[in-house]
């Protein structure tokens, strides 16, 4: 990765970082003038995710009008990156690679809610960060979503397995496209998109998940998911 692409990485770590130590600072040392520093100290050792929800809550609040601005385009797919409902109440937004080991463990939960959530659509964008393989296949996939097969290419490379010159050709073949539509110059300007938009997320990582006004940068599973996207129905 270039250095103007790893930028937007790097910013975001640390503005992770200091968003959280920061969440930290303030309870500390604000809340002993209303409840004592013992009472402070006992409920943290108690019950430590109280630092977690705030500096979850702080992290939601950052990233607002960042998903007001880009709603639009979080939830519009390219060609038939999407599954799920045609008439979605709830739209979980995905970007991942298909070298991610993190990815592929989510995947069958995705598919399990899928399955279950009638009103749910996943629209997925790639973000192909893990070296020329993931850019491949995320190149791949980007040519079978323009002719309106991505779900073929999708579910065939995973069962392939791990992106590699071999998988992607076969997933390729199942998908019925050509190396050359993968050239189309509108995938590029796609990839270079998701790669903005979620560097402006704070993601150093795949999985990066978007449900309502829930960012979640990391495999959470399935009753995690579950849960963003039941929050999310409940604000619809």
């Amino acid at each position: 990765m270039s250095a103007s692409r790893s930028a937007p990485w790097i910013a975001a770590i640390g503005g992770g970082l200091i968003g959280s130590l920061a969440t930290a600072g303030l309870l500390l040392l604000a809340a002993p003038k209303w409840v004592g520093p013992k009472l402070v100290r006992d409920a943290l050792v108690k019950q430590p995710q109280i630092l977690v929800d705030a500096s979850e809550a702080l992290r939601d609040g950052q990233y607002a009008p960042i998903l007001e601005a880009n709603r639009a385009a979080l939830e519009t797919p390219f060609g038939s990156s999407w599954k799920g409902a045609a008439a979605p109440k709830v739209v979980m937004t995905y970007f991942y690679d298909y070298a991610c080991g993190y990815c592929r463990k989510s995947n069958p939960d995705i598919e399990r809610l899928l399955a279950e959530e009638k009103g749910l659509r996943v629209v997925y964008r790639e973000l192909p960060i893990l070296g020329p393989d993931s850019v491949a296949a995320s190149r791949a996939a980007l040519a079978a979503s323009k002719a309106g097969r991505f779900g073929v290419f999708h579910d065939a490379l995973y069962a392939a397995g791990r992106p590699s010159t071999e998988t992607i050709a076969i997933a390729g073949s199942a998908a019925a496209i050509t190396p050359e539509q993968a050239r189309d110059p509108a995938i590029e300007a796609e990839i270079q998109k998701n790669l903005a938009i979620a560097g402006q997320l704070g993601a150093n990582g795949t999985p990066l998940f978007v449900i309502g006004d829930k960012v979640i940068n990391s495999a959470v599973g399935y009753e995690v998911l579950k849960a963003a996207i039941e929050a999310a129905k409940a604000k619809a």
